[in-house]
C-alpha cells in the first residue's frame, strides 16, 4: 500500500450468500467491533435483495454498500437485471463488474465495457474484477492476459473518470479454493497493472488508481499480502462473511505503510 498517493480499500463480496434479515444481524455485530481508524475505505457489496437492509444498517457509518453486477443498459426487457440508476437510488456506491465468476457465465470484455460505462455514467464505483486461470498462468501468459482484460475494460474511458474506477486482480485459481497467490506474486501482477494504466493514463494517474487483490485473501495472509506496495487493499470473499474476520482485514490494512 501507498497511502500518499491513494486509498485504500477493503471491500467484501458477500456473492450469493446472507438472506436480508441476516445481514441486518451481520450489521449490527460488525458495527459493535468495526475499527474506529479511518485508514482504508470498507465497502459490502451484498446480493441485490439485501442491499436496502445493508443501506439502512449502515447509514450513520463510513461503510459504503455495493452491487455484485449491473446491467449496461439504462431500462428496457431485460427480466431479472439491473440497471446502474437501480443500484444509485437503492442507496449503493459500488459495484462490482467482470467477476470471473460472471465471465465463465458468459459475460464478455465487451460487456465488462459497456457495464463500466454505465456504472460510471450513473456515479457508481466500479471494481473491475481481472484475472488469469490456472492454465494461463502455468503456460505464462498471466501479464499478456490481465493486460487484454484491462485495456478492454478500460476502452473510452477519459482520464476524468479512470480516477473513479478500482481494479481487483483475481486470479481464477486462487478463488474460493484456499490456494493464495504468495506476496510476491501478487505483487508482481498488481504491479503489471499498475503499468498497464500509466501507458493508457499516464504516470499520476497511475500513481493514484486503487489495486486491490481478491484471490482467497483472509484474516491470516492479509497483513503480508497488504505490506506490498502496489497492493492497495482486498476484494474479499468468505472471510467478508464473518465479522471477525473482515475486522482483522480491516486492522490488517491499517498497518504502517511507506
Amino acid at each position: 500500500m501507498n497511502r500518499k498517493y491513494r486509498k485504500t480499500v477493503i471491500a467484501g463480496n458477500w456473492k450469493m450468500n446472507k438472506t436480508p434479515s441476516e445481514t441486518k444481524a451481520f450489521m449490527t455485530e460488525f458495527k459493535a467491533i468495526m475499527p474506529k481508524g479511518r485508514w482504508c475505505d470498507v465497502a459490502l457489496c451484498v446480493p441485490a435483495v439485501c442491499i436496502p437492509a445493508a443501506v439502512k444498517a449502515m447509514r450513520e457509518t463510513r461503510i459504503g454498500i455495493g452491487a455484485q453486477n449491473c446491467n449496461a443498459n439504462a431500462a428496457g426487457a431485460y427480466t431479472g437485471e439491473i440497471a446502474a440508476n437501480m443500484l444509485v437510488d437503492a442507496g449503493c456506491k459500488y459495484v462490482i463488474i467482470g467477476h470471473s465468476e460472471r465471465r465463465a457465465a458468459g459475460e464478455t470484455d465487451a460487456d465488462v465495457n459497456a457495464k463500466v460505462h454505465a456504472a460510471l455514467e450513473n456515479g457508481l464505483i466500479p471494481i473491475v474484477c481481472v484475472g488469469e486461470s490456472l492454465a494461463q498462468r502455468e503456460t505464462g501468459i498471466t501479464t499478456e492476459w490481465v493486460t487484454l482484460q484491462i485495456k478492454s475494460a478500460l476502452d473510452g474511458i477519459g482520464e476524468d473518470q479512470i480516477r473513479r474506477i478500482i481494479i481487483a486482480y483475481e486470479p481464477i485459481w486462487a478463488i474460493g479454493t484456499g490456494k493464495t497467490a504468495t506476496p510476491e506474486q501478487a505483487e508482481e501482477v498488481c504491479e503489471n497493472i499498475r503499468t498497464v494504466v500509466r501507458k493508457l493514463f499516464g504516470a499520476k494517474i497511475a500513481r493514484a488508481i486503487s489495486v486491490l487483490y481478491g484471490g482467497s485473501m483472509n484474516e491470516k495472509n492479509a497483513y503480508d499480502l497488504l505490506a506490498q506496495p502496489d497492493i492497495d487493499g482486498g476484494l474479499i470473499g468468505g472471510a467478508s462473511l464473518v465479522p471477525e474476520k473482515f475486522v482483522k482485514i480491516i486492522e490488517a490494512a491499517n498497518q504502517p505503510t511507506i
